[in-house]
């Protein structure tokens, strides 16, 4: 019935024979995959032995098959609907098209070409002949969620709604949410497919609402919030028990505003869950931000420098004492510029201790302390303790008041490199705020080294952006001349950005070191347009100028560019 090789060939022979891995990586990953009850290919990824497309196309070239990538492509409903996702998942395969030669020939993308059970199992579902097509498991997963995702919860959420009106009397929904016999019934699975959907999605914050008529679940991706479920009002108290009860809330507190922390990894990736529960009209909402520690911790070229930020950045975090801070509004990427920072600090010959609320991602070698203001361990109180551990490096999450100001002016003072955030809309007022709080002028000129102001744009998505000419207005307000042809890009969508034109975010900087012309207009009380000023004297680029650049590159829109930069 099948199209391809009927004969099973072991994976490990065909990797070994290709040269990819030798016998001892083989014998490492096999025991390793005893242990852990898993295909070999994915223990060699888990080990990082070998890459998935290295797999797949060592499979493709032995095997004398095609390879399929599955991003961006569009499959047809009637493929979709000759199988069930269970299926799917079960073999890790999908079916994206009818061979154009022969239709009764289905194209199927599977990340093990050589599962003759898969394809028989496939043939006898469909009644086609199953032609085997190479593709990553990674991307296998991802379009069967893409595709199947929103049925497969539905059902769950269906199966438990039908579950919960069998029971008679509102007394009695009620002790079933509130029950720990909750963890046996299929809202903890529509909980996990919830947050496994989220994370595939790039998804940053989930957020679960009760609404009048219904239980409404938006993603927010990219920095915008998108519907992406929406449930029967009955599945709220399940659901809101079930994240209670992994976020080790108390389940019985309906009135009051709760705080709480899961941890679930998802396709080999552990995310770190913050869990809000607010009470509203219509029952408690529930907000989930996802952070990984891959996430958190990039590389400083991931960051979206420029060549020139990139040695401006070096230069301040080349500093042996002083004040570095990182500036802008909720969700701007401030804490991912930290974690890079420190991470690009951490060495053997120092020592980095933070204070963070909460503590957003655990790095090897640096003492980490979370803030507990039941305990009286505020900001200000774990600095005092902190500069009795012989620190090199503090790292303090936000500076929120004056008495922590007070402290982190005078480390700085006396010898240690303290890293901050500050909720700022630029660079130069940051130095103003400081002055509000209660500095001295002359401490913050001695002690700040630099800022970073920064906004997130939306990247355009790159195989849907389409191109047109700047009007006058826009080029007026990117202080372009008037006579002079355009071109900027705007966004179109396709499937590759589920047609919101958007793929991705990058960083807009605002780079100002503290240089001994701005130090001298500090110290006079200079007002922040004069600091401002002395900066781009001084080869500073405003986040309006940065912003302005993506534009023109095609990076982003000139709709993103004015929304993160207020410059008239």
């Amino acid at each position: 019935m099948e199209i391809g090789v009927r004969k099973k060939k072991r994976l490990g022979d065909i990797l070994i024979e290709q040269g990819l891995i030798n016998s001892d990586q083989l014998a490492e990953a096999l025991v390793a995959q005893k242990t852990k009850k898993q295909k070999l290919g994915e223990t060699l990824v888990e080990l990082g032995i070998l890459k998935e497309v290295d797999i797949a196309k060592a499979l493709q070239k032995q095997l004398g098959l095609s390879f399929v990538s599955l991003s961006g492509l569009d499959i047809a409903p009637e493929v979709l609907k000759l199988v069930n996702d269970t299926l799917l998942r079960k073999y890790v395969l999908i079916p994206y098209e009818f061979n154009p030669v022969n239709p009764n020939v289905l194209r199927v993308a599977m990340s093990d070409p050589m599962d003759i059970f898969a394809m028989d199992d496939l043939s006898i579902v469909t009644n086609l002949q199953i032609e085997p097509v190479v593709a990553t498991a990674t991307e296998v997963m991802a379009a069967i969620n893409k595709y199947y995702s929103n049925t497969e919860s539905q059902k769950v959420a269906d199966e438990y709604t039908k579950e919960r009106n069998e029971k008679a009397k509102k007394a009695e929904e009620k002790e079933a949410a509130n029950n720990d016999a909750v963890d046996n019934s299929p809202i903890v699975i529509l909980v996990k497919t919830i947050i496994e959907q989220a994370a595939r999605q790039r998804c940053s914050d989930i957020h679960i609402e009760a609404l009048e008529s219904r239980v409404r679940i938006r993603y927010r991706i990219d920095g915008v919030l998108k519907e992406s479920m929406s449930y029967d009002p009955s599945l709220l108290p399940g659901i809101v028990a079930r994240i209670k009860i992994i976020g080790g809330m108390d389940i019985s507190e309906k009135r009051k505003p709760q705080d709480g922390r899961i941890t679930q990894v998802v396709d080999r990736v552990e995310y770190d869950i913050r869990v809000s529960i607010l009470p509203t009209v219509y029952g408690e909402k529930v907000v989930m931000r996802l952070t990984s520690k891959q996430g958190l911790t990039k590389p400083k070229a991931g960051l979206g420098f420029s060549e020139e930020e990139m040695k401006r950045f070096d230069h301040i975090l080349a500093n042996p004492h002083g004040i570095v801070l990182v500036t802008g509004p909720t969700g701007s990427g401030k804490s991912t510029t930290l974690y890079t920072a420190l991470s690009e600090l951490n060495v053997e010959g120092v020592n980095i201790i933070t204070v963070e609320d909460p503590v957003e991602a655990n790095i090897d070698g640096i003492n980490q302390v979370q803030v507990n203001v039941k305990a009286e361990m505020t900001f200000a109180a774990a600095l005092r303790s902190i500069l009795r551990q012989d620190p090199d490096i503090i790292m303090i999450g936000e500076i929120r008041d004056g008495e922590t100001a007070q402290i982190a002016v005078k480390a700085a003072i006396t010898g240690h490199l303290v890293v901050s955030t500050l909720h700022t809309n630029s660079a130069a007022a940051t130095i103003s705020r400081l002055v509000d709080m209660g500095i001295e002028p002359y401490l913050v000129a001695d002690s700040t080294v630099g800022i970073i102001a920064q906004r997130l744009v939306r990247r355009l998505c790159p195989k849907c952006k389409k191109q047109r000419a700047a009007t006058d207005i826009e080029k007026d307000l990117m202080r372009l001349p008037m006579d002079q042809e355009v071109m900027i890009y705007e966004p179109a969508g396709c499937g590759e950005c589920n047609d919101t034109g958007y793929k991705g975010r990058i960083g807009v900087y605002e780079i100002m070191e503290v240089s001994p012309s701005i130090r001298a207009v500090i110290s006079r009380s200079g007002d922040s347009e004069e600091i401002k000023e002395t900066a781009i004297k001084e080869g500073m680029s405003t986040l309006r100028m940065s912003a302005i650049r993506y534009v023109l590159s095609g990076i982003t829109s000139f709709s993103e560019m004015k929304r993160i930069s207020f410059e008239a």
